[in-house]
């Protein structure tokens, strides 16, 4: 894989996007984020204001399932696929920052294909992936999961149940499912060629807003 461009990207607002450690993100991923739990991190990205006060994180990994791989853009091209798996940010940022965040976030990434979803169980619909222009692909495939009885976590997160055997099976929400590709115009038509889910129109619906109060720790950027 290619190295991401670390080039700043600045906006109207006074708000800037760069590439960041990973460590950086922890606070906001296992506090701020609804998941509450660390994931997968290849390349990271925090949103800056003008006084250079961290935002908000994007980040993006190489997604667990090898099937998922193989399946967006065939086995062939399996090794560019990776997840856009956390999105947090501060709340009233002002119009449009967001879009910003995450357009310059793909701008800066090398030639790949970018898987996303939208949790049907927290009522979203994907809205910050329609606005950066990203395709719709439909709902995830229906799946049960193992989950720890009187535990949060299912099984891919806790195998704890293999050593107890107290588990129970709970079927797995439902996700809208979004692509997008990165790169050269060529490798971007070259992707969409290969695609092999079908390309439907944008779900509409209301979004429900999670807390997202908290305040991360780690709130300037260090050098």
């Amino acid at each position: 894989m290619g190295k991401a461009n670390y080039k700043h990207r600045k906006s109207m607002n006074d708000y800037c996007v760069k590439s960041i450690d990973s460590y950086e993100c922890k606070d906001w991923l296992l506090n701020k984020h609804y998941a509450k739990r660390m994931c997968s991190i290849s390349y990271s990205f925090g949103l800056f204001n003008k006084d250079n006060i961290l935002q908000g994180v994007c980040t993006f990994g190489k997604p667990a399932s090898p099937a998922l791989c193989d399946g967006v853009c065939g086995k062939e091209n399996s090794q560019y696929v990776y997840e856009l798996n956390r999105l947090c940010v501060n709340d009233n940022l002002g119009k449009n920052v967001l879009s910003f965040f995450v357009s310059n976030c793909l701008k800066m990434l090398p030639k790949l294909i970018i898987v996303s979803y939208a949790d049907t169980a927290q009522n979203h619909h994907g809205y910050i992936y329609q606005a950066t222009n990203w395709i719709y692909t439909g709902l995830s495939a229906k799946a049960v999961d193992k989950k720890l009885k009187g535990s949060d976590k299912h099984g891919r997160h806790n195998n704890a149940y293999e050593q107890s055997g107290e588990y129970e099976l709970v079927e797995r929400s439902r996700k809208h499912r979004y692509v997008y590709f990165t790169g050269s115009k060529n490798d971007k038509k070259i992707f969409k060629k290969k695609l092999k889910y079908k390309i439907k129109l944008y779900p509409k619906g209301q979004n429900n807003r999670y807390d997202a109060s908290y305040k991360p720790i780690t709130q300037t950027k260090l050098f």
